[in-house]
Protein backbone atom coordinates (compact mmCIF):
# COMPACT_ATOMS: atom_id res chain seq x y z
CA UNK A 1 0.00 0.00 0.00
CA UNK A 2 1.22 3.58 -0.63
CA UNK A 3 -0.18 7.13 0.01
CA UNK A 4 -0.79 7.66 -3.14
CA UNK A 5 -3.90 8.30 -4.57
CA UNK A 6 -5.75 9.09 -7.80
CA UNK A 7 -8.45 11.37 -8.39
CA UNK A 8 -11.23 10.86 -11.09
CA UNK A 9 -12.89 14.60 -11.75
CA UNK A 10 -15.34 15.48 -14.65
CA UNK A 11 -14.88 18.76 -16.64
CA UNK A 12 -17.62 20.36 -18.33
CA UNK A 13 -15.02 21.68 -21.17
CA UNK A 14 -11.25 21.31 -22.37
CA UNK A 15 -11.65 24.77 -21.26
CA UNK A 16 -12.08 23.91 -17.36
CA UNK A 17 -10.27 21.45 -17.73
CA UNK A 18 -6.96 22.98 -18.51
CA UNK A 19 -7.63 25.68 -15.63
CA UNK A 20 -8.50 22.88 -12.96
CA UNK A 21 -5.59 21.12 -14.05
CA UNK A 22 -3.30 24.05 -14.10
CA UNK A 23 -4.49 25.48 -10.62
CA UNK A 24 -4.57 21.91 -9.06
CA UNK A 25 -0.90 21.85 -10.11
CA UNK A 26 0.11 25.25 -9.60
CA UNK A 27 -0.96 25.09 -5.85
CA UNK A 28 0.75 21.88 -5.07
CA UNK A 29 -1.93 19.78 -4.19
CA UNK A 30 -1.44 17.17 -7.04
CA UNK A 31 1.61 16.06 -8.93
CA UNK A 32 0.39 16.02 -12.18
CA UNK A 33 -2.90 15.81 -13.82
CA UNK A 34 -4.10 13.89 -17.21
CA UNK A 35 -6.69 15.26 -19.64
CA UNK A 36 -8.83 12.49 -20.77
CA UNK A 37 -10.85 14.35 -23.58
CA UNK A 38 -13.89 12.33 -25.36
CA UNK A 39 -15.81 11.02 -22.54
CA UNK A 40 -19.59 10.44 -22.62
CA UNK A 41 -21.70 10.59 -19.37
CA UNK A 42 -24.92 9.33 -18.49
CA UNK A 43 -26.20 9.71 -14.58
CA UNK A 44 -29.16 10.69 -12.83
CA UNK A 45 -29.45 14.17 -11.85
CA UNK A 46 -32.26 15.63 -10.12
CA UNK A 47 -34.78 13.27 -10.94
CA UNK A 48 -34.01 12.79 -14.72
CA UNK A 49 -31.00 10.57 -16.89
CA UNK A 50 -29.00 13.29 -18.23
CA UNK A 51 -26.12 12.40 -20.75
CA UNK A 52 -22.99 14.42 -21.19
CA UNK A 53 -20.32 15.07 -23.92
CA UNK A 54 -17.07 15.57 -20.74
CA UNK A 55 -13.46 15.42 -20.34
CA UNK A 56 -12.18 13.70 -17.66
CA UNK A 57 -9.16 14.85 -15.14
CA UNK A 58 -6.86 11.22 -13.62
CA UNK A 59 -5.19 13.84 -10.84
CA UNK A 60 -2.78 11.94 -8.89
CA UNK A 61 -1.88 13.30 -5.42
CA UNK A 62 -1.13 12.16 -1.77
CA UNK A 63 -3.90 11.36 1.06
CA UNK A 64 -2.22 13.91 2.92
CA UNK A 65 -3.23 16.65 0.15
CA UNK A 66 -6.82 15.16 -0.63
CA UNK A 67 -8.76 17.17 1.52
CA UNK A 68 -6.54 20.70 -0.06
CA UNK A 69 -7.61 19.14 -3.75
CA UNK A 70 -11.53 18.41 -3.00
CA UNK A 71 -11.75 21.73 -1.39
CA UNK A 72 -9.95 23.46 -4.04
CA UNK A 73 -12.06 21.61 -7.06
CA UNK A 74 -15.30 22.46 -5.12
CA UNK A 75 -14.16 26.19 -5.29
CA UNK A 76 -12.90 26.37 -8.73
CA UNK A 77 -15.08 24.19 -10.66
CA UNK A 78 -18.24 25.21 -12.82
CA UNK A 79 -20.33 22.20 -11.63
CA UNK A 80 -22.53 22.32 -8.28
CA UNK A 81 -21.59 19.14 -6.86
CA UNK A 82 -18.56 17.72 -9.29
CA UNK A 83 -17.06 14.06 -9.01
CA UNK A 84 -14.32 13.91 -6.57
CA UNK A 85 -13.70 10.26 -5.69
CA UNK A 86 -10.08 9.01 -4.71
CA UNK A 87 -9.36 5.54 -5.24
CA UNK A 88 -6.07 4.43 -3.55
CA UNK A 89 -2.93 3.45 -5.50
CA UNK A 90 -1.68 -0.03 -4.18
CA UNK A 91 1.39 -0.14 -5.68
CA UNK A 92 3.46 0.80 -8.40
CA UNK A 93 6.76 2.16 -9.70
CA UNK A 94 9.10 3.08 -7.27
CA UNK A 95 10.62 6.26 -8.47
CA UNK A 96 7.74 7.50 -9.90
CA UNK A 97 5.71 7.28 -6.27
CA UNK A 98 8.68 8.89 -4.71
CA UNK A 99 8.88 11.59 -7.55
CA UNK A 100 5.08 12.07 -6.55
CA UNK A 101 5.15 12.30 -2.64
CA UNK A 102 8.47 15.02 -3.37
CA UNK A 103 6.70 16.97 -6.01
CA UNK A 104 3.13 18.10 -3.91
CA UNK A 105 3.16 20.80 -1.57
CA UNK A 106 2.89 19.70 2.48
Amino acid sequence: MTDALIVFCTCSSREEALKLADSIVGEGAAACVNIVPGIESVYRWQGKIETAQEILLLIKTTRQQFAALRDLIAKLHSYDTPEVLAVPVTDGFAKYLTWLGATIAT
